[in-house]
């Protein structure tokens, strides 16, 4: 039987094949959607990824993550707790030999928290449905993103965000809606370390 793979849709790694590991729950960026947020993004970042830092927080197959990379953005965090999932991750980002992305294995919640000191451009969020990942998210993600940082979304239904932020693009795609947001943040002292997250 054909293993399951999605590809890079543009960027320095276009077309290269991502195996999709069989896991529960795991439901990878399809290929148009992945290519409309890029869109969206170049929109919004004038076309430049360069100082760009990205954290996917359920990495999954990283297709999100690693087409983050492949458009040249300077820093990708992955974090993910499954271990097939965290292998493949790791194996393709041996392969790409792309040493501007970094995988943590573990929980997103217990991540999140330990990266209070961090901040993020875009945090992208696809998790498991059905588990009200977002009822316990929100409250964590503005210490991590920078002023007007962009948040990615998808889920099973349309979401109402919470004060400070805004929805900017929002689409659907078979039984996936998918959003970007903005944190609308009026004053906020950012702090830029190096990641505290690693292997």
């Amino acid at each position: 039987m054909k293993k399951h793979v999605v590809r890079i849709v543009g960027g320095d790694y276009r077309k290269t094949p991502i195996p999709v590991v069989d896991a529960a729950g795991l439901r990878p960026t399809p290929d148009r959607v992945r290519e409309t947020l890029f869109n969206w993004l170049h929109h919004f970042w004038d076309g430049d990824y360069s100082k760009k830092r990205v954290l996917d927080l359920f990495a999954g197959t990283g297709a999100l993550g690693f087409e983050a990379a492949s458009r040249g953005v300077a820093h990708v965090q992955m974090v993910e707790s499954h271990p097939p999932a965290i292998a493949a991750l790791r194996a393709l980002r041996t392969k790409l030999k792309a040493d501007h992305v970094r995988i943590h294995a573990g929980d997103s919640l217990t991540a999140l928290k330990r990266m209070t000191e961090n901040s993020f451009d875009l945090i992208m969020l696809d998790p498991p449905f059905g588990e009200a990942w977002l009822d316990r998210l929100w409250g964590g993600l503005p210490t991590v993103l920078t002023p007007d940082g962009l948040l990615y979304i998808e889920s099973e239904s349309a979401i109402e965000p919470p004060e400070p932020f805004e929805i900017l693009r929002q689409g659907k795609a078979g039984h996936v809606r998918y959003h970007l947001l903005r944190f609308a943040a009026t004053q906020k002292t950012v702090n830029n370390p190096e990641i505290s997250l690693q292997e």
